[in-house]
């Protein structure tokens, strides 16, 4: 009889599994009734002209979020930035997490739903099953945003989307969002709209650290990591050094909250953004400490990003170490930082296709042809001048493409 009662429990078992993933398996084909009236909207809706004092952003419907309702509580973070317009589609817009070969994938996605609206920038993400966990990306109309993070999205863990969705997650997110849009500011008065915005969130960020609301170390190294990106986006637009001051201690209060050995990514991440902040403080300081720092921090973050599970993120490091060198070199005798500089650059280059990144790859050209000009001009060697031009050329190929694609976008 015990028999009998084991096979029948296990059945049942199975049959509940069974029933689980088919429902789940129709829940990607068959779409909810909100969702189902959202993509009737945005097959009659209408764009109107883009406005240079606002950023177009279009909130594509998270994936696992069958009513909709977590898609609304994402919209409402940004009902306070007024220099947002916020779209919503019914488009799903995600990726797996695990390998990077989608991510080319979900960035033509992302900007065929930006073309058909004209938005500078396209929110996607997944609802965890657990309804404790956000995974956001933000992917500009150009460059990588938050896919330069290696496979790793923008995450929020500890997440109960709903009353618990707010203060500093809010804040999180909001600084994400326009850090991802800063790069886009290409007239005066985007300028203006950017560092407006990025004056309020860094404001709502330190306010968040400074009155003690978030203590649970995780989500506050978090919050200090919004803290350091949105305050080196500002300190770019800014004269001086105060903000990237600030920015430089945020990012070092964030590795305090978060080790190296509990999360080695997160570290790395951190790691590359305190890079960032030396490297331009080091551009406005006299002598090369920042620099120096700066190179430092990038080396520390390439010892924990694996090179085959991020090798986008990787790259990017690798380019913003040449970067650093590559001031370094200017500013000492001899060739030494520019020779690292130039093996930092081709190695960047190695994981930045020039058919799957062209940008970046355009952008690392661009960079590797000014170490390559340095060092023909120290070294009086024509062969290097010759490869600094090849590089040049090859940049402003692809530079040039993606303007002449911009402009048509822009006018159609």
């Amino acid at each position: 009889m015990s028999f009998g009662i084991e096979y029948l429990v296990g059945g049942g078992v199975c049959i509940g599994l069974f029933a689980g993933w088919l429902r789940g398996f129709f829940n990607q084909f068959v779409w909810s009734p909100a969702r189902a009236r959202l993509a009737l909207a945005n097959s009659f809706q209408v764009f109107p002209v883009q406005r240079e004092d606002k950023f177009r952003i279009v909130l594509c419907w998270l994936k696992n979020d069958d009513n909709g309702k977590n898609t609304e509580i994402v919209e409402a973070a940004f009902s306070d930035v007024r220099g947002i317009k916020l779209m919503r589609s019914a488009r799903i817009v995600s990726g797996s997490g695990a390998a990077d070969d989608w991510k080319p994938v979900m960035q033509r996605r992302a900007r065929a739903v930006m073309s058909s609206c004209g938005a500078d920038l396209a929110i996607a993400g997944v609802v965890g099953k657990s309804r404790k966990v956000l995974r956001l990306w933000f992917l500009p109309r150009s460059g990588e945003g938050t896919l330069d993070r290696g496979a790793q999205p923008y995450t929020l863990e500890n997440v109960t989307l709903g009353d618990d969705f707010h203060g500093d997650l809010v804040a999180q997110v909001s600084a994400a969002v326009l850090t991802s849009v800063a790069p886009l500011a290409d007239n005066e008065t985007r300028g203006l709209v950017v560092l407006s915005e990025l004056q309020g969130i860094t404001e709502k960020l330190s306010k968040l650290l400074d009155g003690g609301a978030v203590d649970e170390r995780e989500r506050r190294s978090a919050l200090q990591m919004a803290y350091g990106k949105a305050l080196t986006a500002l300190g770019e637009r800014e004269s001086g050094t105060a903000r990237l001051e600030e920015a430089v201690a945020a990012y070092r209060a964030a590795l305090e909250e978060r080790t190296r050995a509990r999360a080695p990514l997160d570290w790395a991440g951190k790691q590359n953004g305190l890079g960032n902040a030396l490297s331009l403080l080091g551009e406005r300081e006299s002598g090369t400490a920042r620099l120096e720092e700066a190179v430092a921090a990038y080396r520390a973050a390439l010892e924990e990003l694996p090179r085959a599970h991020a090798p986008r993120t990787w790259a990017m490091t690798q380019n913003n170490l040449g970067n650093a060198l590559s001031r370094l070199g200017e500013q000492e005798s001899g060739t030494a930082r520019l020779e690292e500089a130039d093996a930092a650059y081709r190695a960047a280059l190695e994981e930045r296709p020039r058919d799957g990144m062209p940008l970046d790859w355009a952008s690392t050209q661009n960079n590797l042809g000014g170490a390559l000009l340095k060092l023909g001009e120290r070294e009086d060697n024509p062969a290097h001048f010759e490869e600094a031009s090849e590089a040049f050329h090859a940049a402003f190929e692809e530079f040039a493409a993606a303007e002449l694609h911009n402009t048509i976008s822009r006018k159609f």
